[in-house]
């Protein structure tokens, strides 16, 4: 039997990324904007990326019904303390496309040779009757001088991997 599993997210790259991530399984893949009533969307105001990823996941799942798998991620930079870090997507502005925010970050870091950083993800699944399960992970690496690659979205062009160096967009 298929299982129906809602994406949480509203995030079209986020989307495309979960749908290649999870191509293969015995699963048909919805969205908020496959369903009859689209639920509204929860806000990310946790102070940790695990509780975003939870609150997501069992406010969908709670206003649809449908097991559900909802993620928060951010980009941590050592020279910045951790910025942007959970507040990602949101750190330069609401809604800053993400190619200005890149320019912004290598702005920020100008002149810095230290650029570590990493990429953080804690990803939530909350099935009906049964208890949200998270996953979290992290990926090492430094911000790139300049943003490369056409794959991925966000910070991917300017985020290189350790031990790879290629960015997360040429991967």
């Amino acid at each position: 039997m298929t299982l129906r599993l809602l994406i949480g997210s509203s995030n079209p790259g986020k989307i495309a990324e979960l749908r290649r991530s999870l191509a293969g399984l015995d699963l048909e893949l919805l969205t908020p904007d496959d369903l009859a009533e689209r639920p509204a969307e929860p806000p990310e105001d946790a102070p940790t990326y695990r509780e975003n990823a939870i609150a997501k996941a069992e406010a969908y799942r709670d206003a649809t019904g449908l097991a559900t798998v909802a993620d928060d991620s951010g980009l941590e930079v050592d020279a910045l303390g951790g910025a942007p870090g959970v507040r990602s997507r949101r750190y330069f502005g609401e809604d800053v496309p993400a190619q200005r925010r890149n320019a912004m970050l290598l702005g920020l870091l100008d002149g810095v040779t230290a650029r570590g950083a990493r990429f953080v993800c804690a990803a939530a699944l909350a099935l009906p009757d049964a208890p949200t399960e998270v996953f979290e992970g992290e990926v090492r690496g430094e911000i790139a001088p300049a943003p490369s690659g056409a794959a991925g979205f966000g910070y991917d062009p300017v985020f290189v991997i350790a031990g790879d160096g290629r960015t997360m967009a040429e991967v």
